[in-house]
């Protein structure tokens, strides 16, 4: 694993802006907290889900965190949303307790190492009567990433692609475990899988592109990485043919919900 970060695009990343933003709508759906105060976005990306954290949570204080200067220079216009560039680690170290009534993770804790070691500290975080809300990836198993791991492990590819960072989650029930562990006073953990309809035969590359592929695909030369993207694009065609001119991915996420005692 590369101690490095990926380097974000973030208008590669909101092509699909509707479908990356449903599991944050479902996720703060289940957040029962009555009074919130100040929520802080762990992994804000450019903002652009900002929206919905202040319609969930009216008149709200919404801090946003993002270790990437790309989409932290598009969060800092984001009316609302008070964005800060730093490390998630580095944030935890200088935060405390109880900084927030609600601290949100959408699609962020899979790119740390080590992620559910953080649980207790992040649950330390949210005040007495809060809540911890998170959500994760639970794909890393799908053809998507399946293809992009063994395309990157074969012939002139691997000897750039060996030590990159790459996403990882566990399953729900470690969540589950490691959140009541930490002495969460109640704990809501779930999956869904999403069927995103997307269309272009090439859909599935265009999406993973700006997410689970990038790192592989920034730390390739620029010939092989075009030799590499016609590959992948081949192979991903294959796993998911289009049908009437859309392709359907599947997507599985794990979600989990703790609340802190009052």
């Amino acid at each position: 694993m590369s101690a490095s970060a990926p380097r974000w695009d973030p208008q590669r990343y909101l092509a699909y802006a509707d479908e990356r933003a449903r599991p944050l709508v479902d996720l703060i759906a289940r957040v029962a907290v009555e009074q919130v105060h100040d929520v802080v976005d762990l992994g804000c990306g450019p903002g652009h889900l900002t929206g919905l954290l202040l319609a969930r949570w009216p008149g709200a204080r919404v801090r946003g965190v993002d270790s990437s200067p790309a989409m932290i220079e598009q969060a800092r216009a984001v009316p609302g949303l008070q964005a800060e560039l730093a490390d998630l680690r580095t944030w935890l170290d200088h935060a405390g307790p109880s900084v927030a009534d609600v601290v949100l993770s959408n699609a962020t804790l899979q790119w740390v190492p080590g992620h559910r070691d953080l649980l207790p500290a992040l649950l330390r975080a949210v005040r007495p009567g809060g809540a911890l809300a998170l959500q994760v990836p639970g794909n890393m198993g799908a053809p998507s990433h399946v293809l992009l791991r063994e395309l990157a492990a074969e012939g002139p590819y691997a000897a750039h692609t060996a030590d990159v960072a790459a996403p990882a989650s566990d399953e729900p029930i470690d969540y589950l475990h490691a959140l009541e562990d930490a002495g969460a006073a109640a704990v809501d953990v779930w999956e869904t899988t999403y069927l995103h309809r997307l269309a272009g035969e090439d859909a599935v590359f265009e999406w993973i592109s700006g997410t689970g592929a990038r790192p592989v695909l920034q730390a390739l030369p620029a010939d092989l990485r075009a030799r590499f993207e016609e590959e992948f694009r081949r192979r991903l065609r294959a796993a998911y043919p289009a049908r009437y001119g859309v392709v359907v991915l599947p997507f599985r996420r794990i979600f989990a919900v703790a609340t802190r005692s009052a």
